[in-house]
């Protein structure tokens, strides 16, 4: 259970540097919180691992047709687990009064929210790109193919945090259908992620330059770092109205 007494005083902030103190203290908080919620992890990872799993069980054992699925496969089961976790991002701090309390403090609220997207995304995305060559393994890539595939989930996975953190605020303080109405604002915003992620990884089989795959995924994510954080503090400045 989070405790809002938790938040640092304005004594704290004095002595810090603003905006980093503030992305720091929200990221060691978040990651301590995460690790005291150990199975709610393992159920986003085990989630990650089965669904890439069960697919090619549902198949014809067809060596081309799992190369040409895999990377698709691979990237929706991704796309499926950060958004598993999505509801959570804020609703425990907005329940017990430790969000207000965030955007009521000294600090930039902003930078609190990059550090609570930040290890959102350690917590979820970086075991989806750790374990992307393993499960790849099935539907039989080739190394560089792997390769390009965990590069692009590398820059990828992050923007998927950051879209979601935008919706997750839009949706606080619903009492039902949140969770429906994340799915609905989020996934469309993930389309071209999911695009631009699994072409690369044809691309590359195909013999074809994925430099601007990678340069679309890499504006995307300097445009949500850029744009989320505050898109974001808005969102629950008005849920907190």
């Amino acid at each position: 259970m989070n405790t809002p007494a938790s938040f640092p005083t304005r004594s704290a902030y004095a002595f810090g540097d603003g905006a980093l103190s503030a992305f720091s203290w929200a990221l060691r908080r978040d990651l301590r919180l995460a690790m005291r919620s150990r199975a709610e992890l393992g159920v986003q990872i085990l989630f990650y691992i089965i669904v890439v799993a069960l697919f090619p069980l549902s198949m014809a054992p067809d060596h081309q047709l799992l190369l040409l699925l895999g990377p698709g496969v691979l990237w929706v089961a991704a796309l499926l687990a950060s958004l598993l976790s999505l509801s959570r991002l804020f609703a425990n701090d907005f329940a017990d009064g430790t969000l207000e309390q965030m955007a009521l403090s000294p600090w930039p609220l902003s930078a609190l929210i990059l550090g609570k997207v930040a290890a959102h995304w350690l917590t979820t995305g970086l075991p989806v790109v750790l374990l992307a060559p393993l499960l790849s393994i099935q539907y039989a890539l080739e190394a560089e193919a792997v390769k390009v595939l965990m590069m692009g989930l590398l820059i990828g996975t992050p923007v998927l945090s950051l879209l979601g953190a935008i919706g997750a605020a839009l949706t606080l303080g619903l009492r039902s259908g949140g969770g429906s109405l994340l799915a609905l604002l989020v996934l469309p915003l993930y389309v071209p992620i999911l695009i631009f992620g699994a072409a690369s990884v044809d691309g590359i089989r195909g013999g074809i330059d994925v430099s601007s795959n990678f340069a679309l995924l890499g504006a995307g994510l300097l445009l949500a770092l850029v744009g989320a954080p505050f898109a974001t503090s808005a969102a629950i400045r008005i849920a907190l109205d």
